[in-house]
């Protein structure tokens, strides 16, 4: 029971984003996690998935195991430069992409079958929102389109 509480402790503080957590409203605010980041639960195509919310990523990247599981089809393969070096990803559209409240449907991403994580949320999902980093958080706010 001990390491059950402690296990919930921890994994609150590392992931203080949880989709429950996040709500419905228009503006979403998360905070970062120790380690600099800011990782959050998102809900991809109807389907809970774990994000790193990445300002400075052009696209939305998933991965290869994310991709299988919410059965999503590539249309063309293209080459990419990342921290990592160059690869190879697969061009896809997600239906809808869903942060608390926050929602951009029709976005465009990359299967990035070398991707760690199961999902970068990048540009082509934050540049339809009111983006602000101040003192340890991200506020994202849905832009009236």
């Amino acid at each position: 029971m001990l390491a059950g509480i402690i296990y919930y402790l921890v994994d609150g503080m590392l992931n203080p984003n949880k989709a429950t957590a996040l709500g419905e409203d228009k503006t979403v605010t998360l905070q970062r996690s120790p380690d600099g980041h800011y990782r959050a639960e998102a809900i991809i195509n109807g389907t809970k998935v774990e994000v790193l919310v990445d300002t400075g990523a052009t696209g939305v990247a998933i991965s290869q195991k994310v991709a299988n599981k919410l059965g999503l089809k590539s249309n063309a393969a293209i080459r990419t430069a990342t921290a990592n070096g160059n690869s190879v990803a697969y061009m896809t559209r997600l239906e809808t992409v869903r942060l608390g409240g926050v929602e951009a449907r029709d976005v465009a991403a990359t299967i990035a079958p070398g991707l760690g994580g199961d999902a970068l949320l990048g540009m082509s999902f934050l540049s339809r929102m009111d983006v602000r980093l101040y003192k340890g958080e991200m506020t994202i706010k849905q832009l009236e389109e």
